[in-house]
């Protein structure tokens, strides 16, 4: 086989075919997958062929195989978990990514994306009024997002506390006490065990999930050493948003690290008319977010935004004699805990250049003022009850006991219509929509409702 660009003509063409397809079955399909994995899997089991196959030919039978067990994440139907769907702009720079084949690690060696890269995280720090110098990269997601700020966190407290982690390791180190909202989010939790720091401290929250000032004044009061604070911009269940400016001021005066969990919500930070829930954002120390919830870029795509690039760097530079250096300027690969990397950025660039200033704003509020009209046609069925304040993108829902509550969830995830999670909140089960995706319209918002009403009303028969 030759690698001259007829050699991907076809199957890139199938692969187009398909990929239109798929698009635009997405406002008549069933939003759920029409297979289990077990199911799947079993049909496919095989050998490793012996013998090769023309590259068109897989990409047909990728297709086929896997078109009935796909979610239709991209739907504006779908209101599980917290996913949005992808940008027009996006997916086409992210093909471009895969085709260009980059390894978005070093400026010198891939100077293309290095600089799309840059230029997208600038264009960020502007929309979501965070400090213009500080360090931004690109890792696979906000729990990856919190695992780069919080181990620039772990390093720049412990050194000011005399211990060099990076050098050194944790062993004899002075304990690092993390303080966090009792509603955090478990990618926290996840980011923690990984850099050895263990389990958060929770402090109290209100029943928006909203930390406390009062707990977290005391907390901070109790702690002796070192100490992280991590804040939430966007609630899992409620959607709201810890006082940043209030508890931010607390934690610096005690000598706090802060770190802002924003894998949604931050986003609301780029809307003038939702920013003020956010009031004082730009003064924590470190924010983690992910532009495939949001901003709606293809998967995989977090942000990590760090004040100061030297603890960052401190946690995540590597120097050795084959990697090229360009001058004094930092690497992408020093920002992310990947040395290889594909270009994450580069849809990010794609994204904001088609959106604009005006488009972003209009994208967030449009997803707001959708959660918001959701919850009060909703809240207007017999036998429902909104249990959150409503303050972005997310509305929880009971039906009454758990037990009905649990009924109406499958009924509604059966239906196909929509998809909508289940989840446990405030010691109640719930079913969950979170608005995130930038293409759901009018007509998805009344099929929503009545999948709803038609599972309400079947529960009760």
């Amino acid at each position: 086989m030759s690698a001259d660009g007829d050699d991907y003509s076809e199957a890139l063409q199938r692969a187009r075919e398909h990929a239109e397809a798929w698009l635009a079955s997405m406002p008549t399909r069933p939003v759920g997958p029409r297979v289990t994995a077990d199911a799947l899997q079993a049909s496919i089991a095989m050998a490793l062929p012996e013998h090769p196959l023309d590259p068109a030919e897989v990409v047909d039978e990728l297709a086929r195989i896997a078109e009935p067990g796909l979610m239709a994440i991209p739907s504006g139907r779908f209101f599980g978990w917290v996913m949005g769907g992808t940008l027009p702009a996006a997916l086409a720079a992210d093909w471009l990514v895969s085709a260009w084949d980059q390894n978005a690690a070093m400026r010198v060696a891939t100077p293309a994306t290095a600089a799309l890269e840059e230029q997208a995280g600038a264009w960020l720090l502007e929309l979501l009024g965070l400090p213009r110098d500080s360090a931004v990269g690109f890792p696979t997601g906000a729990t990856t997002g919190n695992l780069v700020g919080l181990a620039a966190a772990r390093s720049a407290v412990l050194r000011a506390a005399g211990w060099d982690v990076d050098a050194d390791g944790l062993t004899g180190g002075p304990r690092v006490t993390v303080l966090a909202g009792a509603s955090h989010h478990a990618s926290v939790d996840l980011a923690l065990r990984c850099l050895g720091l263990g389990t958060p401290r929770a402090v109290d929250a209100d029943d928006q999930g909203r930390i406390r000032l009062d707990a977290l004044s005391q907390a901070l009061d109790d702690v002796d050493g070192p100490c992280i604070v991590v804040l939430q911009a966007g609630d899992l269940h409620s959607g709201d948003f810890d006082p940043m400016r209030e508890a931010i001021g607390l934690a610096h005066d005690r000598g706090a690290w802060v770190h802002v969990d924003g894998a949604f919500g931050l986003w609301a930070a780029a809307s003038p008319t939702l920013r003020p829930r956010l009031d004082g954002v730009e003064l924590a120390d470190s924010w983690a977010t992910d532009a495939h919830k949001t901003l709606n870029v293809p998967y995989d795509c977090g942000v990590v935004v760090v004040r100061r690039p030297e603890p960052m760097l401190a946690a995540f530079s590597a120097h050795t004699a084959y990697l090229l250096r360009d001058g004094t300027a930092t690497d992408p690969f020093e920002r992310v805990p990947e040395m290889s990397r594909r270009a994450r950025g580069v849809p990010v660039w794609a994204a904001l250049r088609s959106l604009g200033r005006s488009g972003v704003v209009e994208l967030v509020d449009r997803l707001a003022a959708t959660a918001t009209e959701l919850a009060d046609r909703l809240g207007r069925l017999r036998g429902v009850e909104v249990l959150n304040e409503v303050a972005f993108t997310q509305v929880c829902l009971s039906f009454g006991s758990d037990e009905r509550t649990r009924e109406v969830t499958r009924r509604v995830i059966a239906d196909g219509a929509v998809w909508m999670s289940g989840s446990r909140w405030a010691g109640r089960d719930v079913l969950r929509l979170s608005v995130s995706n930038w293409s759901t319209d009018a007509r998805d918002i009344d099929t929503a409702v009545e999948a709803v009403s038609r599972a309400t009303l079947g529960a009760e028969s």
